[in-house]
């Protein structure tokens, strides 16, 4: 994997993420693809929307179908009919999401599967195994993700896990792999809202010469304040010539207040879930298509939307269906709320190549505050 910044606009970048699939434009949001497949969209609708890189769950495809059989047959790239490029978290957040059902000691996580309850077990190097068998062209270390609120002793102890964890995680690549692989493994900066926690394991996960940084921890539900004071305190000791993926984030005002503190990669479900729950996102903000005043409204949900919703479908259709559970629905608002995520960071790369991005951050959150009613 290559990074390559390409422009920049204060400290907002752009740059170019090159895997063996694809050459990524950065900054990038991955659509969120859980169980090999971002949800009621295909492949061939994803690349036609631009996306170059999505996500896929490493707790999800092992429990189902398993990541041996996916290897069997060919691997995640070749299973899914995805071209493009590939990666793969560590599952362990939702690991660690399912407290109930998990067991944690300094050697791994012992969990049941929320399936069956069949119990499993996750240690550093059977993750890394996992994601070899899935072939992912961007891989991530098992961690620990300290939940919010949570006292500075619990998440140093959760910290200093991470650092042995992703320290056994890089030993094993180089065992299977003898150094020489196409699959780029990150480290995981984590330390819950503790600055000093941060930088300290930002220190010794650079100490692994990593290719990529990841900052987890940042979306268990803190307030955003705590957030943003994280990031703007740890963000310029992060080295410039790495890529870094804030883990989770987020909403379309959260992703272009991160790019202007200079993040490269996003991920989050919102896309999907906020579509199947009947909201739509706009440049003026939040459409609850289920809403009584769309029963009889013949415009498209956006009207300088391209996305095929917006160019062949009404408000009062789309809700329509989604108000009888339709499956087209699902797939009209999903492939809608998608494209307004990739069209967006399209919009952000622009911005940074013209160095104007602190311009487009101020008008995109002064839009996106007006109210749907702007649209018409």
């Amino acid at each position: 994997m290559k990074f390559e910044i390409v422009a920049k606009s204060g400290r907002a970048r752009a740059g170019l993420l090159t895997t063996s699939h694809s050459t990524i434009l950065t900054p990038v949001f991955m659509p969120v693809g859980t169980r090999g497949t971002v949800k009621t969209i295909s492949s061939e609708e994803l690349e036609s929307f631009g996306a170059e890189l999505i996500l896929g769950n490493t707790y999800h495809l092992y429990l189902r179908p398993g990541h041996k059989i996916i290897g069997r047959m060919g691997g995640l790239h070749k299973f899914t009919n995805w071209k493009k490029a590939i990666l793969t978290d560590s599952g362990g957040y939702q690991v660690f999401s399912l407290a109930t059902l998990n067991s944690i000691d300094d050697d791994g996580v012992t969990f049941q599967s929320h399936i069956d309850g069949s119990r499993h077990r996750f240690t550093p190097s059977m993750v890394v195994d996992i994601q070899a068998a899935l072939g992912a062209d961007m891989i991530m270390p098992l961690d620990v993700c300290s939940p919010y609120p949570v006292d500075d002793k619990t998440s140093l102890s959760d910290m200093r896990r991470t650092i042995r964890w992703a320290s056994d995680s890089f030993q094993r690549q180089r065992e299977i792999c003898g150094g020489d692989t196409e699959q780029a493994l990150f480290t995981i900066v984590q330390g819950s809202i503790y600055v000093d926690q941060r930088l300290s394991c930002l220190e010794q996960m650079l100490a692994l010469n990593p290719p990529g940084l990841s900052i987890g921890g940042l979306s268990v539900g803190e307030p955003k304040e705590d957030r943003m004071n994280v990031l703007e305190k740890t963000l310029p000791h992060f080295p410039e010539n790495l890529p870094v993926y804030l883990m989770g984030v987020g909403t379309p005002e959260d992703i272009v207040e991160a790019v202007e503190l200079g993040l490269d990669m996003f991920d989050c479900v919102m896309p999907t879930r906020n579509a199947r729950n009947g909201t739509l996102f706009t440049r003026f903000g939040k459409m609850i298509i289920k809403s009584a005043r769309y029963i009889e409204d013949p415009r498209p949900i956006d009207p300088k939307c391209a996305c095929p919703a917006c160019l062949g479908y009404s408000r009062a259709y789309i809700r329509y269906l989604l108000s009888v559970n339709e499956i087209l629905g699902l797939r009209l608002a999903s492939m809608h709320n998608v494209y307004f995520y990739l069209d967006l960071m399209r919009q952000i790369r622009d911005a940074i190549a013209r160095d104007q991005y602190t311009s487009f951050k101020a008008q995109f959150l002064a839009d996106i505050g007006k109210g749907v009613e702007e649209l018409g």
